[in-house]
């Protein structure tokens, strides 16, 4: 009888379908809602998305999850809440959406302390289970470093240590494996497990799903390029992120025109699929002419409001004049940034707007960055050192990001502007609010929400470093240094609205038609709670 090792999880669904991913421990077949799915198999592991389709709008559906036949989940002696899928109405005007990035996973034994503190999403899990179903979110959308490859817990590195050898780093994960392990102690919490079982997720990577400082520029590439295991660890990073985060982040229709899915699932369950996906991640890692093969960014509507998720990691250009994603996946964006909605939420693991003075820097470093000699070797080492890689840092890219957010925040060719327009973030460890004034006033208000971390604690002198690079002296005196520089000046200004706030939190954006509010809320020190940190209307 083959068994559940992970999920079920809940990703895409729309007013009619859903789909539902799971890991099993042996080939089998596996139904959900009345809906079949042979699974995949990828090395010795199995897979399987089940897409659930002909659901009524507007209703929910209680399913379990069924291997061969036999309910494996819910558990039997489970006392959580029934695992549901409720579909929307295209007309619904009422929205919740959670979000958040950096969660790294808890110590495996539960009488070992914390040394990160309480679990953000576990809180909200725990509080999210005595709710109402009316109560519960529209959708969580994690943006990046769901699982951490290179700063395992100590039960991970005892594991690899068993397995290392040659010259294969030894606290730090290679091969696909051991990048699933990692994804198993961060998913199989009961709280989060049940979480993810009843609310549709959105993800997408960042850097340590794949490593620190992963594409930070052509000279890091060169770098990893020469170790070597770096091979074998950037397509496993990436074959794991396929299967684990992103295919369930695309809809029916999408995954029909997928090549790599429809070549997996039509593979045969008890046919290795692990080298194809292992060569497709090569492909996709590779930049070729100033173009990427693979795009991972994706579009979802809720009602009228649409969550456009960018990749600001693995899309990068390098060469050249540096890109946070290529042109051409850069058009992609502007096409679907416009449309006719109350809402636009552009999900960026990397902020847009940031603190004043580490946007300046960012942009100085990458001009040094570029210069020959001595200056540019040391600009190089810095960036990598201070982890300066963000859309300032990619000076071409965030002015374009910025004249795109104008022009869908303006009322233009007859249509009317989005209520709001928010860049949701996460990556920096803290959290705040930042809005956007344009030289010429649009008519939508232009806000960067960003929540970081879900679960982490970086060392106590970021909260200094933060504080200060807000304050107005130090964003002058970098400022007036760009300007010497030959940068470009700054599109639009920026305020700071709320924070920084530090310590672990989940962000909740609430909609009713045109009207939306941001609440940050973050976990308390017992870890069995979330108090209100921030409360922003987003609306004038």
């Amino acid at each position: 009888m083959a068994k559940l090792v992970l999920g079920p999880l809940l990703r895409h669904v729309d007013s009619t379908s859903a789909t539902v991913w799971v890991e099993t421990d042996a080939a089998c077949s596996v139904e959900v809602a009345g809906h079949v799915a042979d699974t995949f198999r990828a090395g010795d592991q199995h897979f399987a998305l089940v897409l659930v389709e002909g659901l009524t709008p507007h209703t929910s559906t209680e399913y379990d999850v069924r291997l061969d036949g036999d309910v494996v989940w819910p558990e039997p002696d489970s006392d959580l809440p029934r695992c549901r899928i409720r579909t929307a109405n295209v007309d619904d005007d009422v929205h919740r959406i959670v979000f958040g990035s950096c969660r790294a996973a808890k110590p495996v034994s539960p009488a070992r302390k914390d040394p990160l503190g309480p679990d953000a999403l576990d809180a909200y899990a725990l509080r999210m289970i005595g709710l109402p179903e009316a109560h519960w979110p529209d959708a969580l959308v994690l943006l990046g470093d769901q699982v951490y490859a290179d700063e395992p817990t100590d039960e991970t590195k005892a594991w690899l240590k068993e397995r290392r050898g040659g010259a294969e780093p030894q606290k730090e994960v290679v091969h696909f494996p051991e990048y699933a392990r990692l994804y198993h102690e961060s998913w199989t919490d009961p709280e989060i497990r049940w979480l993810m079982s009843v609310t549709p997720v959105s993800m997408i990577f960042d850097d340590h799903d794949v490593r620190d400082d992963w594409n930070t520029s052509k000279t890091w590439r060169e770098q990893m390029a020469r170790k070597p295991w770096w091979r074998d660890r950037i397509r496993a990073g990436l074959a794991s992120y396929w299967i684990y985060q992103h295919i369930g982040n695309l809809g029916p229709d999408e995954l029909k025109a997928d090549e790599m899915y429809q070549q997996v699932v039509t593979a045969g369950r008890d046919t290795d699929v692990l080298p194809a996906l292992l060569d497709f991640a090569e492909q996709a890692d590779a930049e070729v002419d100033g173009h990427k093969s693979t795009w991972w960014s994706y579009r979802r509507d809720f009602g009228r409001v649409r969550l456009l998720v960018i990749d600001t990691r693995c899309g990068r250009i390098l060469s050249g004049t540096r890109l946070m994603v290529s042109d051409e996946e850069f058009g992609w964006i502007e096409e679907n940034a416009v449309g006719d909605i109350d809402h636009l939420l552009i999900g960026s693991s990397l902020p847009w707007l940031m603190p004043h003075g580490l946007s300046h820097l960012q942009s100085l470093n990458e001009n040094a960055a570029s210069k020959p000699g001595p200056r540019g070797w040391l600009a190089e080492r810095f960036r990598q050192v201070a982890d300066l890689e963000h859309w300032p840092a990619f000076r071409a890219s965030f002015v374009r990001l910025s004249g795109l957010i104008q022009r869908v925040a303006s009322d233009e060719h007859g249509r009317t502007a989005p209520s709001t327009v928010c860049v949701l973030s996460g990556d920096v460890h803290h959290s705040y609010v930042a809005e956007a004034a344009y030289p010429k006033p649009t008519d939508s208000r232009v806000l960067q929400l960003t929540c970081s971390p879900v679960h982490n604690d970086p060392p106590k002198v970021f909260r200094l470093v933060f504080r200060l690079s807000w304050s107005r002296p130090v964003s002058a005196v970098l400022r007036r240094l760009a300007d010497r520089a030959g940068i470009s000046p700054d599109p639009m200004a920026w305020t700071k609205r709320s924070g920084p706030h530090f310590g672990n939190s989940v962000a909740v954006i609430e909609v009713e038609g045109r009207r939306a509010d941001f609440r940050l809320e973050s976990a308390t020190s017992d870890g069995e709670g979330l108090v209100e940190a921030a409360h922003v209307p987003l609306n004038s």
